[in-house]
């Protein structure tokens, strides 16, 4: 019998060097999960055998538990590099369609040739649909999907309001006989102008230019004129349909010698801005399809946004003021064709694609798992691990949310493997099973000296 209780020491001690042997070799994966040896002493008796002298039978290898505490966090220049910080487990499929889940703390993701996001093994990660706002359509882990960047550019939009914040020199010379004279190619014929890139349906970009010509017999008016890819374009009373010239305010022709609609800026002797003509808003014809060439929407007009607040003063406005032309502010809502130059991926797990025209676009957020008892998951290798009976059903949701942790870019969990303390287990391993050699060679002295006897 003591034979068989050394034998169990030394498989005990050798099971214990192998564990620790294994942490040491993975000190440096990324993800990986330390084990521990755990051991039971062997007990056994009958029923009429004397308990109170009963020796025990020997060691026995209960389980090798491994241990989910956080490995520390090392940060990297990779954006698709994930690290969770707290609970949760990425999910992985090995192809499309497949419903072969794994799971694992290793966030070392790349792309694909078809711009799905893995990891070294090529297997994909999971995420939830998103809405256009972000929010997730479902969180479950039967709706997820693999990641996929688009390679499509982004969208563009065509320019519906010119946004115009400037002031108007008070002291600006009125010009002899303007506005009938007005000429665009002739800067004699027009106090100021400024500029703006507009786009149209196709994302196209055009030049608009405005005209500010002060009235000869009205100091504190000011005429508006505007043109587009220096074709002249007529300004409309927003509050008419769209072809109506009635209301507009006539300035001089063009090389064409038809005349144009233009508009009206007026001022107090204060220098606010106090009054508009035509009084509805200003509003562009529908663009020439002269200058739309490219068969982009040929009824696009473009709104010209002064905030006139008759209530008084607003910084909103454009001013009259005794001193230089100055445009403050000169914006527009069209947007150019964009090219993907960004990806982020912010703690709760969305996936953001970011364009070179300014938009970006919720792609999906990465998926996170747990598990009622994660000591119960199966190893499968390549920091992968799959559910079993023990470690109880996937339980998806997202980022941030419940018990689940949250989600670093551009960081890798490192191992969580203590070096330290896996050399002193090793020497103390190293000392069981020599002392168990030891008990092992006496129980064969003491049997050769019973061989021996005559």
């Amino acid at each position: 019998m003591s034979f068989n209780i050394a034998l169990s020491g030394l498989n005990a001690a050798q099971k214990d060097l192998d564990v620790t042997s294994n942490n040491i070799a993975n000190v440096n994966t990324v993800g990986f999960k330390e084990s521990r040896a755990e051991f039971v002493d062997v007990y056994a008796s009958s029923l009429l055998a004397a308990g109170k002298t009963k020796v025990g039978d020997g060691v026995l290898t209960s389980d090798v538990a491994q241990q989910f505490h956080q490995g520390s966090i090392m940060f990297t220049s990779n954006s698709l590099d994930l690290a969770i910080t707290g609970n949760g487990f990425f999910a992985t499929v090995p192809e499309l369609g497949s419903l072969e889940f794994s799971y694992t703390r290793a966030g070392q993701f790349k792309l694909n040739a078809d711009n799905f996001i893995v990891n070294s093994a090529g297997d994909h990660l999971l995420g939830f649909p998103v809405n256009p706002d972000g929010t997730s359509s479902s969180v479950s882990l039967s709706t997820s999907e693999p990641i996929r960047i688009p390679t499509a550019s982004g969208a563009p939009s065509q320019t519906n309001e010119v946004d115009i914040r400037m002031n108007l020199p008070a002291g600006a010379t009125a010009i002899t006989g303007a506005p009938v004279n007005f000429d665009m190619t002739d800067p004699l014929t027009f106090n100021h102008s400024t500029s703006v890139t507009v786009f149209d349906s196709l994302g196209d970009s055009h030049i608009q230019t405005y005209y500010f010509i002060k009235d000869p017999a009205a100091p504190n008016e000011w005429f508006l004129s505007t043109s587009i890819d220096g074709v002249m374009v007529d300004i409309h009373d927003q509050a008419t349909l769209p072809g109506s010239t009635a209301t507009g305010i006539i300035i001089g022709p063009p090389a064409a010698a038809v005349p144009i609609n233009g508009a009206k800026l007026v001022f107090s002797s204060g220098g606010d801005f106090t009054a508009i003509a035509p009084v509805g808003g200003f509003i562009t014809q529908p663009i020439p399809a002269a200058i739309l060439t490219n068969g982009s929407d040929t009824t696009q007009q473009i709104k010209i946004e002064f905030n006139l607040d008759i209530a008084g003063a607003n910084p909103n406005e454009p001013t009259q003021f005794a001193s230089g032309f100055e445009v403050t502010a000169l914006e527009q809502d069209g947007l150019p064709v964009g090219r993907l130059t960004g990806l982020d991926i912010g703690p709760d797990g969305l996936v953001m694609a970011t364009y070179s025209n300014g938009t970006s676009q919720p792609l999906s957020r990465v998926a996170l798992v747990s598990f009622s008892n994660a000591q119960g998951l199966t190893q499968t290798g390549g920091s992968d691990w799959k559910a079993s009976i023990l470690s109880g059903e996937a339980l998806a949701g997202e980022a941030g949310s419940g018990t689940y942790g949250l989600i670093n870019s551009s960081a890798l969990e490192q191992s969580n493997v203590n070096l330290t303390t896996e050399l002193i287990d090793l020497i103390s391993a190293q000392r069981n099973f020599q002392a168990n050699s030891r008990s092992l060679e006496v129980d064969n002295q003491l049997n050769q000296t019973i061989l021996q006897i005559r």
